[in-house]
């Protein structure tokens, strides 16, 4: 990471709060905090991406606005972190679209779902698009061929997953000497991630919008994550039905495919909508506010995402399929390819910095400390 006025700002409440050390219990900081007496631009990304956002320590803090030092922990992690996601983006200069955010997946969507009515319409006439179609094995290849699905989906997917692996591996480097991560610290980080046990704070929850502790966020967190990788096993459900075991799309009601998805995708719905109204009634105290629009653009591309996979389990079968399946498609094909340089990036760098906190803790414990 480079100096920056984020990061100086950080270094600075942190050495107030190592020797205050009122928070000390709070979350999976401030326990990394104590271990460290200095703290190096690295070491300040890595905090950053540790921190979760739960705001306890703010409401908590003898030296937060309106005292005269303003220590606002949350507030400045938050853009320190932000700046992570720049500066690790892959490949190099690609950071610059993270300024953007909101525009970048406005213009995302917008270009996605013009691209995919365009291959639609050239593929099989415009005529045929509007089509009414009977459940068929194989009748969403009538509006958009197979091969084209697969290549393109496959193309902007397998961009994400390298895009985001080598902002991965950046922010691990920057972040200090390889721990030795052991099966103990694999596990703990594991259940860290798939129970997002630090969006409950000290144990009580998250403070939302008050100093009232609350697991509302949690909850909602849950229900996009999870609601996020139902979806994703329907995907790779139909994959495995449609390569290998030659059952084509569209699925009956009760196969696997349809009930993952449709359940992933209410849960999907839930969670963005839920975390979207959040943004309006959150205390903007320990909020950036500038960080806003990108945020609330990656909610609605998912909220899109999922409201246009569920409209097409509906009208399918119909004269509206055609154009059903090519806004969906749009859709998810605008995610793939903002996923990299979007807040959706917070959970790999999250659980890459659980793990290394988990390597760390275990470390302690071995040494004795």
């Amino acid at each position: 990471m480079q100096e920056t006025e984020a990061i100086e700002r950080a270094r600075h409440e942190l050495e107030v709060c190592n020797a205050c050390r009122y928070c000390e219990g709070f979350c999976a900081v401030f326990p990394a905090v104590e271990l460290r007496r200095e703290f190096s631009a690295g070491d300040l990304s890595y905090l950053a991406n540790l921190c979760h956002g739960c705001r306890g320590c703010y409401y908590a803090c003898q030296y937060a606005p309106p005292h005269e030092w303003g220590i606002n922990v949350p507030q400045t992690l938050a853009t320190v972190r932000a700046e992570s996601y720049a500066e690790y983006a892959w490949p190099a200069g690609a950071g610059t679209l993270f300024s953007r955010n909101g525009t970048l997946v406005a213009l995302a969507a917008a270009l996605s779902i013009a691209l995919v009515l365009v291959l639609s319409a050239l593929t099989n006439g415009t005529a045929a698009f509007f089509t009414a179609r009977p459940l068929v094995d194989g009748a969403f290849y009538t509006v958009i061929p197979l091969w084209a699905m697969q290549v393109v989906g496959i193309a902007s997917f397998g961009y994400a997953l390298v895009a985001l692996w080598m902002g991965a591996r950046n922010f691990w480097r920057d972040a200090g000497p390889a721990q030795k991560i052991g099966v103990g610290a694999l596990f703990i980080a594991l259940h860290d991630v798939l129970t997002l046990k630090n969006l409950g704070g000290g144990g009580n929850g998250c403070n939302d919008a008050s100093e009232r502790f609350s697991m509302r966020r949690r909850r909602l967190h849950h229900g996009m994550f999870y609601g996020f990788m139902l979806c994703f096993a329907a995907t790779c459900t139909g994959f495995v039905y449609d390569t290998f075991l030659g059952r084509p799309a569209p699925y009956h009601l009760l196969s696997a495919p349809v009930i993952l998805g449709a359940v992933g995708g209410v849960l999907l719905l839930i969670g963005t909508i839920g975390l979207f109204a959040m943004k309006f009634v959150d205390d903007p105290g320990p909020a950036v506010r500038t960080l806003l629009g990108g945020e609330v653009a990656i909610l609605l591309l998912l909220a899109l995402s999922a409201w246009s996979g569920l409209v097409l389990l509906v009208v399918r079968g119909t004269g509206a399929m055609g154009l059903a399946l090519s806004v969906h498609l749009g859709f998810i094909l605008a995610l793939f390819v903002v996923l990299p340089y979007s807040k959706m990036v917070h959970g790999v760098y999250r659980s890459a910095a659980l793990l290394r906190r988990a390597a760390e803790r275990n470390m302690k414990v071995l040494g004795g400390e």
